[in-house]
């Protein structure tokens, strides 16, 4: 068996492909170790030319191994084997019924190096003729920096969400993430502890020095997609948000690492974002900015696209962001949130313990929400919800569109080294309602300098809750009644 396959012939599979006429499976060579048979068919990233060097640049080599993966979509699927190796490349697609497989010490790199040859669509498949430097050789691409670079193949761009209206950082256009799927189902995404590393230094440097031209990538996105898992993986130092669904129904992240540089910009872990059906486990968090982010739309982009998040799962988990939030709640919610369930959450090191965030002109609601089974240490304020932030993507937004908070259960948590218990702010006329706090014990670091709690706008019920909180929480008419509880749960029934 040869290692690799001339790329000729790998273009004529392709092209029997397109027409109907390859069936079985790919040859394959493994190297020493052949990866676990997850699908009924296997090839591997070196059949396509792929180079594991951390040089060579592997783009083409992904695409098209993807694109022959396609071809087993109605036999079963097929998976892409990823062995030991430092594998640069750039942005792109997957496809449906495919598992992408990192071996232990395999390493997937986004390229910081970038070409010239114009933009393409993140759902677009490139067929790649012929090999990468004309004499059957892969091409060493030399160090290139600067943000004109950008404009390419290698992270191409598109339009904004249509429920957001504007990129992250920047109006108009965004750029693909590292790895992207669009309208697929039954895609997994494992390894044996591999890594995927975005390389985010020179998009947090372009960043905070205003040279982007467009939004950054996330590492891995996925749109309008189901059955999605994302499982015993590491995610290291993405440009922007780690693993973003959106749009999607049935996504499974469970034993998972996210870490980026504690004091990156921007930078989020899991962002669930008009999505139905999440379930987050057994994972371990570490950015700068919020570690798991629900999210649904924003202003009347998210209000016209019309799509919720609800029935989210986050369980056994370790969160750390050192300048927003472990678990946080918009504010771009103006499609709704509800129905979320967190427990067993151990949060450290971060600005906030857990945050809500919403405006005026942002519609949507949040509603149905309970976290239960927490443990925290070393945060600034424990809880924030905030319903003034004043931030949207444009003038064009309609004030009386006013979100509804209702029904948010927090119960049976333990702080250390709190500087502030809870920052409660609702919406004149708008009041936050049904906040429900039960068996919460805070250490407060520094109680006698400032207030634990800070109150206005909101209603809700407590009990067992230290240090005392706002009076709006404890009143005499208040009632347990209103709360929300899942239905394992009796209404703050303290375990």
């Amino acid at each position: 068996m040869k290692r690799l396959w001339r790329l000729q012939v790998v273009l004529s599979w392709v092209l029997a492909v397109v027409l109907g006429s390859v069936h079985g499976h790919v040859r394959r060579q493994w190297g020493e170790q052949v990866p676990p048979e997850s699908r009924p068919h296997s090839v591997t990233i070196t059949e396509f030319g792929a180079v594991g060097d951390g040089r060579t640049l592997n783009t083409l080599p992904f695409q098209n191994a993807v694109f022959y993966a396609r071809s087993f979509a109605d036999k079963g699927g097929a998976q892409l084997y990823v062995p030991k190796g430092r594998w640069l490349t750039g942005s792109f697609n997957l496809t449906s019924h495919l598992t992408l497989f990192l071996e232990k010490d395999a390493i997937i790199v986004g390229t910081e190096v970038m070409d010239l040859s114009g933009k393409r669509q993140c759902s677009s498949i490139v067929l790649f003729v012929g090999t990468l430097d004309g004499r059957g050789n892969s091409m060493q691409i030399p160090d290139q920096q600067g943000s004109s670079w950008l404009e390419s193949s290698q992270w191409p761009i598109v339009e904004p969400l249509p429920s957001y209206g504007q990129g992250l950082d920047l109006p108009g256009p965004r750029h693909c993430s590292l790895i992207n799927g669009y309208n697929l189902t039954d895609v997994v995404i494992t390894g044996n502890n591999g890594l995927i590393d975005g390389q985010g230094l020179v998009w947090w440097d372009w960043l905070r020095s205003h040279e982007l031209n467009h939004s950054r990538p996330h590492l891995v996105e996925f749109l309008y997609s189901e059955e999605i898992v994302i499982s015993n993986l590491t995610f290291l130092n993405s440009p922007a948000w780690s693993i973003h669904p959106v749009y999607c129904s049935n996504v499974k992240v469970h034993n998972v690492t996210i870490k980026t540089l504690l004091d990156a910009p921007l930078t989020d872990g899991i962002v669930p974002d008009s999505c139905l059906n999440v379930c987050i486990e057994d994972s371990t968090i570490s950015v700068s900015h919020e570690a798991i982010s629900v999210k649904s739309g924003l202003d009347k982009y998210g209000i016209s696209i019309g799509r919720p998040t609800s029935d989210i799962h986050i369980s056994r988990v370790d969160l750390q962001a050192s300048s927003g939030a472990a678990l946080a709640f918009g504010s771009e919610m103006s499609g709704g949130i509800s129905g979320i369930h967190a427990d067993h959450l151990r949060i450290h090191g971060s600005d906030k313990g857990f945050s809500l965030k919403t405006t005026p002109g942002r519609g949507g609601y949040i509603k149905e929400v309970i976290i239960s089974d927490v443990e925290m240490d070393g945060i600034r304020v424990a809880i924030e919800f905030i319903g003034n932030l004043s931030s949207h993507p444009d003038d064009d937004f309609d004030p009386s569109e006013l979100p509804v908070i209702d029904q948010i259960t927090l119960k049976n948590m333990v702080g250390t080294n709190i500087s502030v218990a809870g920052i409660l702010l609702g919406i004149d006329s708008d009041p936050f309602t049904a906040i429900c706090l039960s068996n919460l014990s805070f250490s407060i670091t520094d109680s006698l300098h400032s207030s634990p709690w800070s109150c206005s706008n909101v209603s809700g019920y407590s009990e067992s809750v230290l240090p005392e909180p706002c009076s709006e929480l404890y009143a005499p008419s208040s009632n347990s009644s209103i709360c929300f509880s899942l239905p394992s749960y009796s209404a703050l029934d303290v375990a």
